[in-house]
């Protein structure tokens, strides 16, 4: 007897090799960048779009590219199945308060190592840009991690959720804890920053999008909201891709033209030292609440992985004159999903 065969939207089809070639399709942005940085430095500049014939809106292609990608995260959330995790809050709660401790604990034993070195302002640039991601919410990406092994997803949708309606508190609040350990020019940098942050950056191209996602799940009829579903996945897969293309080139561009390899070394080791940290305090936090290993899993990527892309973005937005100041943010982007699959392996072993 034969079975009647499953047909899939094209579209999903296509999003699920992307999702599977995922990394490699990263690397090649980079590579894109490294070769190819002149339509992205375009995509960096602020462009207006004319009005009628006296006024223009100004546009930036990275914080639309961020929204469409958190607007996508937001589509995903099922949010009915959450209702648990208000029965059992143990793993959601600690999640929490790791994701906001953690950077308080990593960003001084990295800025006191910084401190040994040669450099004149202590590594001030480099802490600057670890600072500006580790205050970032848990990244939307966490729950396809979390899908490829064994964790537990109403735990991470429900970190990835929180932490992102949470962070116009917390994004200026370990911005604003951290600053004493900058020298003075790039407190003041980092400072206005946070302001920005505070002022709007993380409500209008971070919990808005995502709300209006969740919002469109929630409202869409059913027939509806899978087809809307599968499209927007793939564009915001595509838009995260394009994304990554537009920071690398910001940061790869201005390196050529200026190459400084020890800044190059430096951003990754540092980049490496926060990533390896963090997940292994987030580890160890789950390993002391004696959570589940479905659990544990979530907890852990939830740790080591933030939103490296709104922090790039916060630095073009805020800093376009320190561009090098996205190499250890690149450099963590790529590190953190390293750290990832790891996790998920280990996890998924009987």
């Amino acid at each position: 007897m034969n079975h009647p065969t499953v047909s899939h939207p094209p579209t999903d089809r296509v999003t699920v090799r992307l999702r599977r070639r995922l990394g490699r399709a990263v690397v090649l942005s980079y590579v894109a960048a490294l070769l190819l940085p002149g339509p992205g430095l375009w995509l960096r500049r602020v462009h207006t779009v004319p009005l009628g014939t006296v006024t223009g809106l100004p546009l930036s292609t990275a914080p639309l590219l961020l929204s469409l990608v958190l607007f996508s995260a937001g589509l995903q959330v099922p949010v009915r199945e959450l209702g648990r995790l208000l029965r059992s809050p143990t793993a959601l709660l600690a999640g929490l308060v790791l994701h906001l401790v953690i950077p308080l604990l990593v960003i001084p034993v990295v800025a006191f190592l910084l401190r040994r070195t040669p450099d004149t302002d202590g590594g001030s640039g480099l802490v600057t840009a670890m600072i500006l991601i580790v205050a970032m919410p848990v990244a939307a990406g966490a729950t396809v991690w979390t899908g490829k092994g064994d964790g537990d997803q109403p735990t991470m949708v429900g970190l990835v959720l929180a932490s992102t309606l949470l962070s116009p508190l917390t994004i200026p609040l370990v911005i604003s804890t951290l600053l004493p350990l900058l020298s003075d020019s790039y407190a003041d940098t980092l400072a206005t920053t946070g302001h920005t942050a505070h002022d709007g950056f993380a409500l209008v191209s971070v919990v808005l999008p995502c709300a209006a996602g969740i919002l469109c799940r929630l409202t869409l009829p059913t027939a509806w909201r899978d087809r809307v579903l599968n499209v927007v996945v793939l564009v915001a897969l595509v838009g995260s891709l394009l994304l990554t293309y537009v920071n690398a080139s910001g940061a790869l561009g201005s390196f050529l033209a200026r190459p400084r390899p020890l800044l190059l070394g430096a951003a990754l080791v540092v980049a490496a030292l926060v990533c390896l940290l963090s997940f292994m305090l987030g580890r160890a936090g789950a390993r002391l609440l004696r959570l589940d290993a479905p659990a544990a899993s979530s907890l852990t990527l939830a740790c080591g992985m933030n939103n490296s892309s709104a922090g790039a973005v916060l630095i073009t937005t805020t800093l376009p004159d320190k561009p090098h100041l996205l190499l250890p943010v690149l450099a963590y982007g790529l590190l953190q999903k390293t750290a990832a699959s790891r996790v998920v392996a280990a996890a998924s072993r009987p």
